[in-house]
């Protein structure tokens, strides 16, 4: 009865966006209100939460943790999504997305090419550097740019980005994920490459699954071509991740793996495309190049400084000007970095280029006030979200949830472990959230089923216990396509706002599928 009362939210949310076609902030904050009444009136999940935060009464615990769900919604997630919209804005403002979409078309005529390039290869690096739906509203923004149908752009970003975030963010969802089910909360080296490297292998079928979705969906006609590219990209992709999982960590997997996806999809361009004559093209220089890419460049740069790839600065970064708010009766800390955030480095690598596409510093602050205004709506829904999800997580309802599904499979948990991670997913919108709420779980049931010792998945010896963890974070990326969270990021990019629920019906099937396929490695994988 708890999971069933628990669940509400989640069903209420679908009902709003894909029933009533209601628009996604309207469905969000209507959705929060009914979750704060839940948990302050029926409170399904109290019973699943630690004494001593029922202790302290469901109305402080309510209110804490829509305070934290406040706070999360705005330092970083609103800030990133802000920041990377401000950063195409600033290249239409200066007319320079121009020369990125010649310099495209002029790559390859055809379309699923340079869609797969986009949403594929440029925006699985976006996700591994910076993560936070930057891999979703740049790829979006850039193809709409190029003439692509706001829908149509929305729907192939939100299923790009999708494997990669497993080890987005320099790979800080697997990372969090085995400091959670370690002793002491540390993970040692060996267990993260081994989690990683089982995240990659249940996950594989879709490395070349999702490239094929997406060639599919630009151009139906070009199947033979759509299979072997699909095989060739997909290949790359999951071997290069593989190999950097296994042996590098989670750092990496992402950020190799789609340059290595890139560099696959020029290749065969090269040696297959079929490009037409140009009369009379635009040919740019070196110097014009670097002005038009400036904007991108530089934040490619400030995140790969800024970032774990250069542990001295960012050591440096993520220990001064921290701001820690204590939030007591959820007995949590909030810690903000003011100058290590992903945010930051969106804001200085755009503004720094903005200035040497020609615009001023006052243009480019009228850009970034017009960009706040415009995603006036896309604020409420994630602040909502977020909030929703804090309250569901600290007042027993996620958890109620995850025990009722083990309570109803049993011994064929495994099939719906990933089902947990992109539940939690979809409630959270992240990843890492997800990981944070179920790595615990996953670990338990792992061991209810007598999971503990080590055994061979796919030709792989491992332990038994950190593959169905790592069924988390392979159901997470899933769910990540259907986040009303990344909806709201797609709405924004491609200036669909209040059509959130469209998107979310359009990607649900391929959603699905996602899933099923991950559940039914987990399962046979054992």
């Amino acid at each position: 009865m708890s999971a069933l009362i628990s669940i509400i939210p989640i069903v209420l949310l679908f009902v709003l966006m894909l029933g009533f076609k209601m628009a996604g902030h309207k469905s969000a904050l209507i959705t929060l209100i009914v979750t704060v009444l839940l948990a302050l009136f029926v409170a399904p999940g109290m019973d699943m939460i630690p004494d001593r935060l029922a202790q302290a009464g469901t109305g402080s615990l309510v209110w804490w943790s829509v305070v934290e769900g406040v706070l999360k919604a705005v330092f970083p997630i609103l800030i990133i999504i802000l920041m990377a919209i401000y950063s195409y804005n600033i290249l239409v403002e200066s007319k320079q997305i121009e020369v990125i979409k010649s310099q495209f078309t002029s790559f390859t005529d055809d379309k699923g090419v340079l869609v797969l390039m986009l949403v594929w290869g440029f925006g699985g690096l976006l996700e591994g550097m910076a993560g936070f739906g930057t891999a979703v509203a740049i790829p979006a923004a850039i193809l709409i740019g190029l003439g692509f149908k706001p829908l149509f752009s929305a729907l192939v970003a939100l299923i790009g980005n999708t494997v990669a975030t497993g080890f987005g963010a320099v790979g800080v969802p697997v990372t969090t994920l085995c400091n959670e089910v370690a002793p002491g909360g540390a993970a040692s080296a060996d267990a993260i490459c081994e989690t990683s490297a089982f995240a990659v292998i249940q996950l594989s079928p879709l490395f070349i699954l999702l490239p094929f979705i997406i060639l599919m969906i630009t151009d139906r006609r070009a199947w033979v071509k759509n299979i072997l590219l699909a095989l060739w990209v997909g290949v790359i992709s999951v071997a290069v991740q593989y190999v950097c999982a296994r042996y590098l960590g989670a750092e990496t997997p992402a950020i190799i793996g789609s340059v290595a996806a890139i560099v696959a999809i020029v290749v065969y361009e090269k040696l297959f495309g079929k490009k037409k004559e140009r009369q009379g093209g635009t040919r740019y220089g070196m110097g014009e190049t670097f002005r038009a890419w400036s904007v991108y460049l530089f934040i490619l740069i400030f995140i790969l400084v800024s970032g774990a790839l250069c542990p001295p600065v960012n050591q440096f970064l993520k220990s001064h000007l921290v701001s820690a708010v204590e939030l007591p009766v959820i007995e949590s800390t909030f810690r903000f970095g003011w100058i290590s955030n992903a945010g930051l480095m969106l804001f200085l690598g755009a503004t720094i280029g903005g200035m040497i596409q020609g615009l001023s510093l006052g243009g480019l602050m009228r850009v970034l006030a017009r960009t706040v205004v415009n995603l006036r709506k896309t604020v409420i829904t994630i602040i909502s979200l977020i909030s929703l999800a804090s309250v569901m997580n600290y007042c027993g309802m996620i958890s109620a949830i995850a025990a009722g599904l083990v309570a109803l499979t049993g011994p064929l948990y495994p099939i719906f472990a990933p089902l947990v991670g992109a539940i939690g997913t979809f409630v959270t919108g992240s990843d890492t959230s997800s990981n944070i709420l179920f790595a615990k779980l996953q670990a338990n049931v792992a061991g209810q089923l007598g999971m503990t010792g080590d055994g061979t998945f796919f030709g792989v010896n491992g332990s038994e216990s950190n593959w169905l963890v790592a069924a988390n974070t392979t159901g997470a990326t899933g769910g990540k396509m259907i986040s009303p969270q990344s909806i709201a990021i797609a709405t924004a990019s491609c200036d669909m706002q209040g059509r959130d629920g469209e998107i979310m019906l359009k990607a649900i099937p391929y959603a699905i599928i996602y899933i099923i396929l991950g559940g039914l490695m987990v399962y046979f994988g054992i």
